[in-house]
């Protein structure tokens, strides 16, 4: 790619994203790093990892569960206790004394849970009594997922109201906006899909139904945060976490235009499956879900350097999401823009333990010094 070409990019540009100015249109994909402290807090550790990144244009928080029963996975952060929204505060102000933004991401796991994660060693909720594929991983390891308890009818508003509550606890965690968390295999992608969806109620059985728990959330959630600070993040074709719909284009097309009496902000896709290399199955088109959406639109799933002018070239995208780049380059942007080689973050240092492989990545600048 010429100089030129790099220059004519407006990915490194200021932006508007509703009311927000982004620095440019680099966002920091929710990455899960299971390092919470005790009771799912969050600490100074948290906030200087935030804060080391916050030069994208948006940071969206790791999955945070809106309850101990949205739990599955352990050390992972909640926002639905005075001791979390302290936490998740001094990450936030840590952000925007870097002048960044930051939106919280709200996540029910559903059935992808254990009872060890689980208030008083509870089966996992789920729309249907459907065991997945898979393990879970527990403060003691890892453990085989089980068969979940399907929520009755007259228990569901009362998740909706988890959601609402930790949306009113981002509020007042200083949180710049929401993003509900509707994809990879969890609670709300298990109601949209048929493969886990085998309800009889109001709430299960056409696409309509399926789709209605997602809609009777957004309109409670529109009560705390407006729809200008409000996205929604799908995965329509990825298999994570045994998921799937036998009519993914039909019904996800759907979703799109189902949410866009709300006015949201963005949609943010997991462009295709997100296990190996990127692939997008043949008979499904994201840009017909772009098309079909109101908002802006954020692409997601095996982006680098190339791909992102690329989409923004050929205005594929609003807002291009980085995930596994952003563990070991906390100044990503900055490397982009300059061409500078990128750290690979051995997987072994994703997910918990403590600073190394969290917060001690250098900077472009720090480690050109040691060279």
């Amino acid at each position: 790619m010429s100089a030129d070409e790099i220059t004519a990019s407006d990915l490194f540009l200021p932006t508007m994203l509703g009311s927000l100015t982004l620095a440019n249109r680099i966002i920091m994909a929710p990455l899960t790093r299971s390092r919470a402290g005790k009771g799912d807090v969050q600490g100074p550790m948290n906030a200087e990892y935030y804060a080391q990144r916050a030069s994208a244009g948006l940071i969206i928080s790791e999955a945070t569960q809106i309850s101990q029963q949205g739990k599955g996975y352990a050390f992972t952060p909640g926002i639905y206790s005075e001791e979390q929204i302290a936490g998740w505060k001094l990450v936030t102000d840590a952000v925007h004394a870097k002048k960044g933004l930051i939106f919280a991401q709200l996540w029910h796991v559903g059935r992808i849970s254990h009872p060890d994660l689980q208030p008083d060693n509870q089966l996992p909720v789920a729309p249907s009594a459907i065991k997945p594929m898979g393990q879970a991983y527990t403060e003691t390891g890892f453990k085989d997922l089980v068969t979940p308890r399907a929520l009755e009818t007259v228990e569901i508003p009362e998740v909706i109201e988890q959601y609402v509550h930790a949306a009113r606890c981002a509020k007042q965690a200083g949180f710049d906006g929401i993003e509900l968390h509707a994809a990879n295999g969890y609670l709300i992608d298990q109601f949209i899909c048929d493969k886990t969806n085998k309800r009889t109620d109001c709430y299960g059985g056409s696409l309509q139904n399926r789709v209605r728990f997602l809609l009777e959330l957004l309109e409670e959630l529109a009560m705390v945060w407006p729809g200008e600070r409000t996205g929604v993040r799908l995965s329509p074709v990825s298999p994570a976490n045994d998921i799937a719909d036998s009519k993914p284009m039909e019904t996800f097309s759907y979703v799109v235009k189902a949410m866009n009496p709300f006015n949201l902000l963005y949609l943010h896709c997991v462009e295709g499956i997100t296990i190996g290399p990127r692939k997008i199955p043949a008979d499904f088109n994201f840009a017909t879900l772009r098309s079909l959406f109101n908002g802006q639109y954020m692409a997601n799933n095996g982006y680098d350097f190339d791909l992102a002018i690329k989409a923004r070239q050929e205005n594929a995208a609003d807002l291009i999401c980085f995930g596994r780049a952003f563990i070991g380059n906390p100044d990503l942007v900055t490397r982009l823009q300059k061409r500078a080689p990128l750290n690979e973050a051995p997987k072994e240092l994703w997910y918990a333990g403590g600073a190394h492989g969290y917060i001690d990545w250098p900077t472009w600048d720090e480690q050109k010094s040691k060279m």
